[in-house]
């Protein structure tokens, strides 16, 4: 009997903490946390006792329990229970071959409980009682060794129950456990028989009210006396205050964020999403040209494509095909300077006066007298390397004497209109390299224009990484690719 004693309270203990030791990081309320629980319970009883047939009888228990306000996944509490019942035992090759012992108990106990999800709460418990018991006959006679005095028919036991408790409504639960009640003796049904003492199963199903504890309304974790956002729809994640959380800071809790990652500090709309005002699918804080107008197809930075780079955008450009590096007009169309009908880039007599009728080259028809020999374009190339330092946009010192040698020229043909082109490697992102490139190519214009000369007559463009003059793949052919080059166009 020893035996069998050890071996089931070993297995409850084994059960319990097999299912229940589940650490949870995270503060959880749950009905009990803080509580009175007041409990009522009936049930079934079944004797491992020397009567070996099967047999039950009926018990009934009341309880009274306190949970400590631990907000985890588990409760702790105290329980003080009293009850009452019968035990039965059968078997035919006893006399009388029937028993039926009266049964009361007072006792306390420590209780395990645990929150599964937000209905059902497994549990354990384990404690002590003063248990009063009364064998009797089938006939309802007391037994001879109970008649004659031989032992003492009140004990202290021990018990352990394993249940669960399942949450009806807010305070209300429906309880099923197990009982397993162990005594010190081996009376309980009158009888003696091998060194094992008596132990008996009880098997309960009840009711328990819990009362004068806080609540959770809106089930998020976080109490009601607690919750700074008490109305929090079932299943969204909170933070300790009880409100919906909000990872990227916008204002606009995640789960109504439909873009999750905006930066920090940016404005956003009611859905979360980084606030576009001119509508071209660039949010405000990318978008270097924020008041495009409706319609108009954009680049990356939310400005207005312009496909053959002439600073024209494509939406006013007329002359949306115009070669790279031409001087245009507000219209986006190539300058024709001298209104012979032969734009500037293609006129190789450049000041021919007024109505005068010209060839395809824009140059006079006359017959008598020999085309004027038109001036070779001139090119200038600055490195890179010699001209800035690495990363920069501030001509070097060394710099200052190939351009002042152009100043010069410029100065001697006040005419002349000049392209300034900036290059890099493909060293880096795309959209750096382009930026690096107009930043070098606009500084060698303001040098110019610091000399006196003109800005109107230069047209500058950043051309990053698009045209090589060497092989970007070797420390050499990078060092000439990064380069300014500066045009005569006329």
């Amino acid at each position: 009997m020893k035996t069998k004693i050890n071996l089931i309270l070993t297995l409850i203990v084994l059960l319990t903490f097999s299912i229940f030791a589940q650490p949870s990081r995270n503060k959880v309320f749950h009905p009990f946390t803080g509580t009175m629980v007041l409990s009522f319970e009936g049930g079934a009883t079944y004797g491992l006792l020397d009567y070996k047939d099967f047999a039950l009888d009926f018990a009934g228990r009341g309880s009274l329990e306190y949970y400590l306000p631990i907000y985890t996944k588990s409760a702790f509490g105290i329980r003080l229970s009293g009850g009452g019942g019968y035990l039965r035992g059968k078997d035919k090759l006893f006399n009388p071959t029937e028993t039926r012992t009266d049964l009361t108990y007072v006792g306390s106990s420590l209780v395990y409980l645990l929150s599964i999800n937000e209905v059902v709460f497994p549990y354990f418990s384990a404690g002590a009682s003063y248990l009063w018991f009364n064998p009797k006959g089938d006939n309802g006679t007391l037994l001879p060794n109970n008649l004659a005095g031989v032992y003492k028919k009140n004990e202290v036991v021990i018990n352990g129950e394993l249940g669960f408790r399942f949450l009806l409504t807010e305070n209300l639960t429906l309880n099923l456990s197990t009982l397993a009640t162990v005594g010190k003796t081996d009376y309980l049904e009158d009888y003696v028989s091998g060194t094992g003492n008596d132990l008996y199963l009880t098997g309960l199903i009840g009711l328990s009210f819990s009362f004068f504890g806080d609540n959770d309304i809106d089930g998020d974790g976080v109490v009601d006396s607690k919750d700074m956002c008490p109305n929090t729809p079932r299943g969204v994640k909170v933070d300790m205050f009880g409100c919906p959380i909000d990872s990227d800071k916008d204002g606009i809790p995640d789960y109504k964020d439909e873009c999750p990652d905006t930066p920090e500090g940016v404005k956003v709309d009611k859905k979360g999403c980084p606030i576009d005002s001119d509508s071209d699918g660039v949010p405000d804080y990318l978008d270097i040209c924020p008041n495009t107008p409706k319609g108009v197809q954009v680049d990356e930075f939310g400005c207005p494509k312009d496909g053959d780079n002439d600073g024209i955008p494509d939406y006013l450009d007329k002359c949306p095909n115009t070669p790279i590096g031409v001087m245009v007009d507000k219209d986006g169309c190539p300058l024709d300077s001298d209104k012979d009908g032969v734009p500037d880039y293609l006129d190789k007599c450049p000041n021919t006066p007024k109505g005068v009728q010209v060839d395809k080259d824009g140059c006079p028809i006359i017959k008598e007298e020999p085309i004027k020999e038109v001036p070779v374009v001139k090119e200038v190339v600055l490195s890179a390397g010699a001209s800035f330092a690495v990363g920069k946009t501030t001509l070097l010192p060394g710099a200052y004497s190939e351009l002042d040698q152009l100043v010069n020229a410029m100065r001697l043909e006040p005419t002349s209109k000049w392209l300034i082109e900036g290059h890099t490697d493909n060293t880096g992102s795309y959209n750096n390299n382009k930026k690096l490139s107009t930043q070098r190519a606009q500084a060698v214009l303001e040098y110019f224009a610091s000399k006196g000369i003109n800005p109107s007559r230069f047209t500058v463009r950043g051309m990053g990484p698009d045209f090589p003059v060497a092989d970007n793949t070797t420390p050499d052919g990078r060092a000439k690719n990064r380069r300014v080059t500066i045009i005569r166009v006329n």
